[in-house]
């Protein structure tokens, strides 16, 4: 990422007239990430259900744009699909976001600074995914503050893109992708948000948390206990920030 660091080095006057091209090294940095790949083969999938179901692509992409989370997305084709009422799957599909409002605001205290319009920060906010939130927590350290919400929309709408073309893929391969394949590609999501978070996890108190959560969402989904994400997160987290502070107070 050497345009980035180069870009830390401009005078302010230059640096507000770069946003174009920090927009432009995000979009670049999505490209470069496996996080492009995996959003490709994710969306084959949810583009193949959305086929299977009846959709037209239009509606697939559009759902892209507006929902932007693949689990999201799969939920409201499946109960649309199914058959349920809109405000069903509404519900359904606030439910599923509601996990990535912490992303939300850690990137927005991430990208904000003073003098920042609360309008300039709608667009990042919606753009906030697994793998957008994952690599601006990578990335945007090293860019200069007040370039950092450009770079998060480019980084953002270069994930976006590489969804909807694994969205038209998805859609027109349907017919000859097998059942257990399209299931398979949706998995790749989580699994790589699991092996970012792993990667990215220095402290003990983040490692304790991912190694509860670990064990103790696949208990809660066993046993049928609704939201199991949600409490998953809030027993996991909340174990683990209890002995992180049982050790600072020991120490």
């Amino acid at each position: 990422m050497q345009p980035i660091h180069a870009m830390s080095s401009l005078p302010k006057s230059e640096s507000s007239v770069s946003s174009a091209a920090t927009f432009l090294a995000g979009w670049r940095a999505a490209w470069t990430s496996v996080f492009s790949l995996v959003l490709i083969g994710t969306y084959v999938g949810v583009g193949a259900l959305a086929h299977n179901y009846g959709f037209s692509l239009g509606w697939a992409l559009l759902s892209t744009l507006l929902v932007w989370a693949g689990p999201a997305q799969v939920i409201l084709i499946s109960t649309l699909g199914a058959g349920a009422s809109p405000l069903a799957a509404a519900l359904a599909v606030c439910l599923s976001g509601v996990r990535l409002l912490p992303m939300v605001v850690t990137l927005l205290a991430l990208i904000k600074r003073k003098g920042t319009r609360a309008r300039d920060l709608v667009l990042p906010a919606h753009l906030t995914a697994v793998s957008m939130w994952v690599e601006s927590l990578r990335l945007l350290p090293c860019v200069p503050r007040q370039e950092r919400i450009a770079f998060a929309n480019g980084l953002g709408g270069g994930f976006m893109a590489a969804a909807h073309i694994g969205t038209v893929l998805g859609y027109y391969l349907a017919v000859s992708l097998p059942a257990v394949l399209t299931a398979g590609v949706l998995f790749l999501t989580p699994m790589s948000f699991l092996v970012s978070t792993v990667r990215n996890s220095k402290l003990l108190v983040e490692r304790l948390a991912l190694a509860f959560g670990l064990l103790v969402g696949p208990l809660l989904a066993y046993e049928g206990v609704g939201l199991d994400l949600m409490w998953t997160g809030v027993l996991a987290g909340s174990a683990a920030y209890a002995i992180h502070r049982l050790r600072e107070a020991w120490r």
